[in-house]
């Protein structure tokens, strides 16, 4: 079996966030399975697909090497890019089945636009503690998927050192537990908003590119910025990702490239 490495939301080698997909499958193989090749890769997510009736049509789940999550953007993107460049997709639209319901993909320009709904944000009091975990005080705090610290500047995200291990303690049954999002305002010509992402509740510390975490960045900053379309800099330190964003009714069209590293045969 064929499995790649996919760098998305990148438009060279060894930048954006890197995924692995395995060729789909017939039949899902077992959990511990999926879980224990989603380890061994050893990626923020490896993207597991299923074939159906309708060639632009799969079933999709995802594994990052700790748990399987909900909802992954960078290896959506990922696997749609594996099926059109590596496997010889020939529909102009691709629609995978998830957790979190039908998710489509099309060509767009050099790249691709995934169709995301949007995650309705709810501004709250900062949380006792936060601050001290991220290492910087929020100037706002939302929340909906996930926690999301509105910074001062973009140099503030930046230099951010947080403490893994205090932000576990952050989240509840409406959100997801101890995954956080910096975020800021700033002035580059070419980028609206600077963010991060750490992750530790999800075997994270940091994730490079967070596709999902566009549902409620995108409507906040829409929002904010007085439009409906809003560019993106999720500033890893050593890699970096972009992310160009439309906010449409309820979803959120998210647009990025994506370029393949690696091919490999799985022996197993």
């Amino acid at each position: 079996m064929r499995q790649w490495t996919i760098d998305a939301f990148a438009d060279r080698p060894f930048m954006g966030n890197p995924a692995a997909v395995p060729e789909p499958f017939d039949v899902w193989p077992e959990d511990r399975w999926m879980q224990a090749l989603a380890a061994e890769n050893n990626h923020s997510e490896t993207a597991f697909l299923r074939r159906t009736a309708d060639p632009a049509r799969f079933d999709l789940r995802w594994f990052t090497p700790a748990i399987e999550v909900p909802l992954c953007g960078h290896a959506t993107l990922a696997a749609a890019h594996a099926l059109w460049a590596e496997m010889g997709a020939a529909a102009e639209g691709l629609t995978f089945d998830t957790a979190s319901g039908a998710l489509t993909v099309r060509r767009h320009a050099a790249g691709y636009e995934m169709d995301f709904p949007v995650d309705p944000v709810t501004r709250v009091e900062t949380p006792a503690g936060l601050a001290e975990a991220l290492g910087a005080e929020p100037v706002e705090v939302w929340a909906g998927r996930y926690l999301m610290a509105v910074m001062a500047d973009a140099a503030t995200v930046r230099r951010l050192r947080p403490d893994h291990r205090a932000l576990l303690t952050f989240g509840d049954r409406a959100m997801e537990r101890g995954q956080v999002i910096a975020c800021a305002l700033t002035d580059d010509e070419d980028v609206d908003v600077v963010d991060r992402f750490f992750g530790p509740g999800c075997g994270l510390d940091e994730d490079p590119a967070t596709g999902s975490a566009r549902g409620g960045l995108t409507p906040l900053f829409a929002a904010k910025l007085g439009r409906s379309t809003v560019r993106f800099l999720q500033a890893f330190p050593g890699r970096g990702a972009r992310f160009a964003c439309e906010l449409a009714g309820d979803r959120v069209l998210i647009r990025g490239q994506a370029v393949t590293v690696l091919e490999s045969r799985l022996r197993v």
